[in-house]
């Protein structure tokens, strides 16, 4: 396994570890949860740049990497809905949208075309991933959750923009003519 792909598997390992954090009551809990989050996070950065350097992109690695970053995220998000720190609906949005984008991806894939990820796509994991943290700063109290639900009105938004950028795209995916790449 490259040093990439085990950035990667730690991402995902880390995320029971940010479950627990934020479920233990303890004093600063929500602090140490948002920091290991906000750390994980950092090795999507580092992954990527270490496949690309050392020319060692992997298949594991693909399919491994935008997963991890949807459980991290996903699970992180969903914790704060418990806290109440931010509105159920505004995740579940979320979820919908991944799982739909995600079945689209699975489609192209039974097609033999893989949908590479599109800027908007990043842009997207970015926001959601921004606020996460936001969020689990306002559950630390460093902030009100009104800063929260901000943020997490910006990725929900970005969320659907790019869902629907990748839906634009399907009509030539199922008239076989695949799907551009940027």
């Amino acid at each position: 396994m490259s040093p990439a792909d085990q950035l990667t598997v730690a991402r995902a390992l880390s995320v029971p570890v940010v479950v627990v954090l934020y479920s233990w009551d303890f004093h600063g809990h929500a602090y140490w949860a948002t920091a290991v989050f906000c750390l994980a996070m950092a090795t999507d950065f580092f992954d990527g740049k270490l496949a690309r350097k050392h020319g060692r992109t992997s298949a594991l690695g693909s399919l491994l990497d935008p997963i991890a970053d949807k459980v991290l995220v996903l699970g992180t998000m969903v914790m704060l809905v418990g806290l109440g720190v931010v509105p159920s609906w505004m995740i579940a949005a979320i979820v919908v949208r991944e799982v739909l984008i995600t079945g689209l991806r699975q489609a192209a894939i039974e097609r033999g075309v893989v949908i590479a990820a599109r800027d908007l796509g990043k842009l997207k994991t970015w926001a959601q991933a921004t606020a996460a943290a936001l969020g689990g700063f306002a559950a630390a109290g460093a902030w009100s959750n009104r800063v929260a639900w901000w943020g997490m009105l910006v990725a929900v938004v970005l969320t659907y923009l790019s869902g629907l950028d990748y839906a634009r795209s399907a009509p030539s995916l199922f008239r076989g003519r695949g799907v551009p790449a940027a």
